[in-house]
C-alpha cells in the first residue's frame, strides 16, 4: 500500500483544523464510551482469580454492580480527567500523525508507504502518550478505582474529583507520579495507533478506489463508521496484556528502591502465578467494546468536522493561500 500525503485530492489539513475537529471527536468519543472504560479497568483491577471458589465476573456483572452499589454515575468516575485531556489528546494525535507522514513521505513521488504509515501511527501514539495520556491516565484510574457510592454524601473518597486527584497525587507523591507507566502507556499508544491509522488507512484507500465518484471528498459516513469500527478493535487485541499491566502499575504509589522495570516484571509474574495467563486479558472484551466503537465515532466526527470546517473558513484553517 502506498498513497499521497494528501491523497485524493484534499489539499493539507492544518493543525486549527486537527485540534477542533480531532478535539470535537475526541469529547464525543469520551461521553459515549467511558463507561466501558471504567467496567474494564475495574475488571483490569479485580483480584478474584486469587480467591477460590469465587465465580468469574464478566463484563455485564461488573457493570451491573457498579451501578448497584455506586448508582450510574459511577460508570463515569474518572470522566472530568479524560474530558480535561481529550482535546490536547486528539489535536496532538491527528497533527503529529500528519507530520510524521509527511516527514516519511517519498520527497520525490509524494507517496508514502504502509510501513512508513504504520511508523508515522507509531511515532504519533508515542507523542500523545508522552505529552498527555499518561498523566490523564494516571488520575483517570485512581478515580475509577474507588468503589465510593456517588448517591451517599456520607461515603466521602480519597480523590473527589480530577482537580483534586491532581492536587492528591502531586503533593503525596510528586510530580513524577503523573509519568508512572509512562513506557507502558507509550507503547500501548503507539501500537494502538500505529495498527490504527494503517488499517483506516488501507480500508480508506480500497474504498476509494472501489467507489472512484468519492475521491476529493469524504466517504459516506457509513463507511468512514465502519472502517474506523474495524480498525479500532485491532490494537487492543494486539496489545492487551500490556494495558492490564499498566493499569495495575497506574494505580498504586511507587515504592522507595524499586524501580519502573522491577515493579513491571513483579506485577506480571504475581499475574501469571496467582490468577493465570487469562489475567492480562481481562477487560478485553469491554476495552474492545470501548476502543472499537471509540475509533469509529472518532473517525466519522473528526471526517465531518474537518469537512465543514474546511468548506466554512479555508483560507484560515487549510494553511495555503490559493485561488479557486
Amino acid at each position: 500500500m502506498a498513497t499521497k500525503v494528501n491523497g485524493n485530492g484534499k489539499k493539507p489539513t492544518s493543525a486549527a483544523t486537527n485540534l477542533i475537529a480531532g478535539g470535537g471527536a475526541g469529547m464525543m468519543e469520551a461521553l459515549a464510551c467511558h463507561p466501558l472504560d471504567t467496567i474494564k479497568v475495574r475488571m483490569q483491577l479485580s483480584r478474584r482469580g486469587r480467591q477460590p471458589g469465587l465465580p468469574k465476573r464478566g463484563f455485564l456483572r461488573t457493570g451491573i454492580e457498579i451501578v448497584r452499589k455506586e448508582t450510574p454515575l459511577g460508570l463515569y468516575k474518572g470522566l472530568g480527567a479524560v474530558m480535561t485531556g481529550i482535546v490536547p489528546k486528539m489535536a496532538i494525535r491527528f497533527t503529529s500523525f500528519e507530520k510524521y507522514k509527511q516527514l516519511l513521505a517519498n520527497k520525490e513521488t509524494g507517496m508514502i508507504s504502509g510501513q512508513s504509515t504504520f511508523l508515522a501511527g507509531l511515532a504519533a501514539g508515542i507523542t500523545e502518550a508522552v505529552a498527555v495520556v499518561t498523566p490523564m491516565e494516571v488520575i483517570k484510574i485512581r478515580l475509577q478505582a474507588q468503589y465510593h457510592s456517588m448517591a451517599d454524601p456520607l461515603d466521602i473518597p480519597k480523590y473527589r474529583n480530577a482537580a483534586h486527584a491532581l492536587y492528591t497525587v502531586v503533593k503525596e507523591e510528586g510530580v513524577g507520579a503523573l509519568y508512572r507507566g509512562v513506557s507502558l502507556t507509550a507503547l500501548r499508544q503507539g501500537s494502538n495507533q500505529a495498527v490504527n491509522f494503517t488499517a483506516y488507512t488501507y480500508f480508506k484507500e480500497w474504498l476509494y478506489k472501489w467507489q472512484p465518484e468519492h475521491v476529493g471528498q469524504n466517504l459516506p459516513t457509513y463507511q468512514t463508521t465502519l472502517i474506523g469500527l474495524v480498525s479500532g478493535a485491532m490494537g487492543p487485541l494486539s496489545n492487551a496484556p500490556i494495558d492490564t499491566i499498566k493499569t495495575r502499575l497506574q494505580k498504586t504509589p511507587a515504592e522507595p528502591g524499586t524501580s519502573a522495570l522491577q515493579r513491571i516484571t513483579r506485577i506480571a509474574g504475581e499475574m501469571f502465578k496467582q490468577e493465570g495467563m487469562h489475567a492480562f486479558y481481562k477487560g478485553i472484551t469491554p476495552r474492545i467494546m470501548r476502543v472499537a466503537p471509540g475509533q469509529a465515532v472518532t473517525f466519522t466526527v473528526y471526517e465531518f468536522l474537518k469537512e465543514k470546517l474546511e468548506k466554512s473558513r479555508p483560507a484560515d484553517l487549510t494553511g495555503d493561500k490559493y485561488e479557486e
